[in-house]
């Protein structure tokens, strides 16, 4: 049985390569016929427009294929830069508050070296702008050497204003434009002297200044640290930058004029300060107050320059 599959499966194969071989020699004696020649050159030659057509066809799908895979390449790149752009703008960013910052911290390092005074430079945490107050709160305290009444400065030598309250590691600093400070000022240009007065709108006004005295718009007027008898002490040192002229008002009839002054610092954007350490303004320590003659009680020591008697009653308090 197996013999007899074998045999059919034998001459079948024989059978079929048979037909192959005479197929092939069929063609191939076709092929050289001139006639046979002539139709393929005519289909090809009919056909071709098509073939051309069909060509570019499948070249126009190749290349949507590769403009969709370079179109995803590309946005995949694109996501990747957006993310890297986005990077760099907030480290840019970064740097330039950096810069600025350490810009402003220049400044102090620089102001504090041509001070004759020790001081304690402190950064701005909090800040009170409503419409009663102007305050101030620094990171610096007690720890740091600061008290109440110590003078505060701002970047470029301007009077900033004074500690009111301290804690350890903190302290509250009322500015010049709070309505309850007061500080003597006194013009650059002739030495003239008015009281300034704090304004909550941001302009300081300087009044009592005597108006045989030339005041001119864009004049200087700084701290005038002088003493106010009694063996007073200025409550701020000589010669910080208040402000700067921006109006005047005269009264024919008065003996006295005001003038409105733009703050040397900007309040609104105090970020960092030096606090003045060692500076003793205002009333001296009690034993080393003048004494006046006529009290036969009195006694203490009085102090270097002063005239051994008052001829007015001690002030009760520190004018500011």
């Amino acid at each position: 049985m197996t013999t007899i599959s074998t045999d059919r499966i034998t001459r079948r194969r024989s059978i079929v390569f048979t037909v192959l071989v005479s197929v092939t020699l069929v063609l191939m004696a076709f092929s050289s016929n001139p006639f046979v020649r002539e139709l393929q050159n005519g289909l090809g030659f009919a056909f071709r427009p098509i073939q051309g057509t069909l060509d570019e066809v499948a070249g126009g799908i190749a290349s949507i294929g590769a403009a969709v895979a370079e179109i995803d390449r590309l946005r995949v790149d694109n996501g990747a830069l957006r993310e890297e752009n986005d990077r760099l703008t907030v480290e840019n960013a970064r740097l330039q508050e950096i810069a600025r910052e350490n810009a402003q911290l220049t400044d102090l390092l620089q102001l504090r070296a041509g001070f004759e005074y020790q001081t304690a430079a402190a950064a701005v945490v909090s800040r009170d702008s409503s419409e009663f107050r102007r305050v101030i709160g620094i990171d610096k305290g007690t720890k740091a050497g600061i008290s109440v009444g110590d003078v505060v400065v701002a970047g470029g030598g301007a009077l900033a204003g004074r500690v009111t309250s301290v804690g350890p590691e903190s302290a509250t600093v009322v500015l010049l434009t709070d309505g309850s400070s007061t500080v003597i000022g006194q013009l650059v240009s002739n030495a003239a002297a008015g009281r300034v007065v704090g304004q909550l709108g941001g302009v300081l006004v300087m009044d009592q200044i005597d108006s045989g005295d030339q005041v001119s718009l864009g004049d200087e007027v700084v701290s005038a640290g002088i003493e106010l008898g009694g063996g007073v002490r200025s409550p701020y040192p000589k010669g910080l930058l208040i402000g700067q002229v921006v109006d005047i008002r005269r009264d024919a009839n008065a003996v006295v004029q005001t003038a409105y002054l733009q703050p040397a610092a900007d309040f609104e954007k105090l970020e960092f300060v030096l606090v003045i350490l060692d500076y003793e303004g205002g009333l001296p320590p009690i034993e080393e107050q003048p004494v006046d003659c006529t009290d036969p009680e009195g006694g203490g020591t009085l102090p270097e320059g002063e005239q051994p008697c008052l001829t007015s009653p001690r002030p009760s308090a520190s004018p500011r």
